[in-house]
């Protein structure tokens, strides 16, 4: 082989090392955009959805947030009340539906993206909002009760009950709030996630 076919074929396998690498390249950094803006994404989600918890929690309710219910036939006034009661979460959680039903969405892509275990922050904010809602649930029953007057040890235990569910079901800011903390951490998780993505572009 002759020196300028070797330059040749040289220069020929240099040409292909320079757009395969420019391939790769473009291709990293084109996954690595992607990841940021799903982070960026994700994160802005979070956000959204704690803000959206705390209206949800909220203790104080306004003329209007009752769902429009009909009552049952056999429904006491007091058990008609306690439903209207209880409705002002599902009231307020409607209102944020879709932002739980795209952060819900949003998790298999996040999956994809960060892993199995970087994902975890999404089925805990799923968790604590399934949380709410059955407490809801409960404290509709749970309130109409009858409190037992006759019954010191059964009207402690519906007063036990009852207090467990209204500490989830009213944010109580408080520090012994339940849910609180909890939101805290699955924040904390996600923002150390995609923070690490999102400052290191």
């Amino acid at each position: 082989m002759t020196l300028d076919r070797a330059l040749e074929l040289l220069v020929s396998l240099l040409g292909i090392w320079v757009v395969l690498y420019g391939i790769q390249s473009w291709k990293r950094e084109h996954i690595g955009k992607r990841k940021i803006e799903l982070a960026e994404d994700s994160l802005a989600l979070f956000y959204e959805a704690l803000d959206a918890i705390k209206h949800i929690r909220h203790p104080a309710s306004w003329a209007g947030e009752e769902l429009e219910l009909e009552r049952g036939g056999r429904e006491t006034d007091v058990q008609f009340d306690a439903r209207k009661k209880a409705s002002v979460v599902f009231y307020r959680y409607n209102h944020y539906q879709e932002l739980f039903g795209r952060i819900h969405a949003s998790r298999y892509r996040f999956m994809a993206q960060f892993g199995k275990d970087e994902a975890s922050p999404f089925d805990n904010l799923r968790n604590v909002v399934n949380e709410i809602v059955l407490s809801a649930r409960q404290l509709s029953r749970l309130w109409a009760q009858e409190h037992f007057s006759t019954e010191a040890q059964r009207r402690q235990e519906h007063q036990t009950r009852v207090d467990r569910h209204e500490a989830v079901f009213w944010d109580s800011l408080e520090d012994d709030d339940p849910i609180n903390p909890r939101l805290d951490d699955i924040i904390t998780s996600i923002e150390s996630t995609c923070n690490t993505v999102i400052t290191a572009k």
